[in-house]
């Protein structure tokens, strides 16, 4: 297996950007919201998206997911994930003021959530290749680069990784990430490896590779296998951010304390002290996971009640426990 700090990990072009990297943060609900990505960035990562933003729910001016649209002129790279299936709604929102800042739409053609996929949205659409090209041609009308996040297919007995992949090609997307489960598998069991190479053979815009990554060995053997363009974190990536400076060689010595202390700052610089504390002890709790004798601080975690108390717990966990 080559090394994939000199083989494999480099820049990559997507419609008229350049990534840094082809190692990618997936969007994931509740966790990658503006102070996530900038650290992802700082780490390595080529790109970042937002949690999954409902068109819908933009179009009447939700507060709480026009919150998830919060950027900075210090994020290197803006990438949004607009989840619908209405191809009107989804072109009138990625062409609306409210995604103005954003380089790059990627629509949510995956999330295998029973109800979203019950309203026709996200993995559903796979089902519906009228209607999915319709929307990526209604977005690329934006004028904004347009990716795509599917599935291999539906159901264990029917995949189909190749035959979307080219439908969204045809359609106008500039990039494809595949996530190498079915829609009825949802997030376990073993990844259709196959499914994902033969998705790269069947078309020529950038395929990203996603699922079951939860190692260095394991995004080297995701890009052995599949001969993807790229990889794609997702869990792995809140439980231990520093795969993205171990895949890309990208240098940094803070430890995971520095790590936590900063993005509690970055947090409270943006949002409430609600919102701070609840993403804060979601993430400081990945990231101890695999941390021996951590776990009878977690019922002190999340009591914390001010950012005080906070960062007094995440110091009793982290202070010694460097990388």
């Amino acid at each position: 297996m080559q090394d994939l700090q000199t083989g494999d990990i480099a820049p990559i072009r997507v419609g008229g950007l350049l990534l840094p990297s082809n190692v990618l943060m997936a969007p994931l609900a509740g966790y990658t919201c503006y102070p996530f990505r900038m650290l992802a960035y700082e780490l390595g990562a080529g790109l970042c998206f937002t949690e999954m933003c409902s068109a819908n729910a933009l179009k009447y001016e939700d507060k709480a997911t026009k919150r998830l649209l919060l950027t900075t002129k210090d994020e290197p790279i803006k990438a949004v994930q607009l989840l619908g299936g209405n191809p009107a709604v989804m072109e009138q929102m990625a062409k609306s003021v409210l995604l103005e800042a954003f380089d790059i739409i990627d629509i949510n053609m995956g999330c295998p959530v029973p109800n979203v996929f019950k309203s026709g949205e996200g993995s559903a659409l796979m089902l519906d290749t009228k209607r999915a090209a319709a929307i990526i041609r209604g977005c690329k009308r934006s004028g904004k680069i347009i990716t795509v996040k599917c599935r291999v297919g539906i159901r264990e007995d029917d995949l189909f990784a190749a035959e979307f992949a080219r439908v969204c090609e045809d359609a106008g997307a500039d990039m494809i990430t595949i996530h190498g489960r079915s829609r009825s598998m949802m997030y376990d069991g073993e990844p259709h490896k196959n499914e994902i190479e033969q998705a790269k053979a069947a078309v020529s815009i950038p395929v990203i590779a996603n699922g079951g990554i939860f190692s260095a060995e394991d995004a080297a053997a995701m890009m052995d296998d599949t001969g993807a363009d790229g990889i794609m974190v997702a869990r792995y990536g809140l439980e231990y951010p520093f795969i993205f400076r171990d895949l890309t060689g990208k240098h940094s010595d803070k430890t995971p304390f520095q790590i936590l202390v900063d993005q509690i700052e970055l947090t409270a610089q943006y949002y409430e002290e609600t919102f701070t504390l609840s993403y804060m002890k979601k993430l400081a709790s990945y990231m101890m996971k695999k941390k021996k004798g951590t776990k009878r601080y977690k019922e002190s975690l999340f009591r914390s009640g001010s950012l005080k108390e906070l960062r007094e717990v995440i110091a009793l966990i982290f202070a010694d426990n460097p990388v």
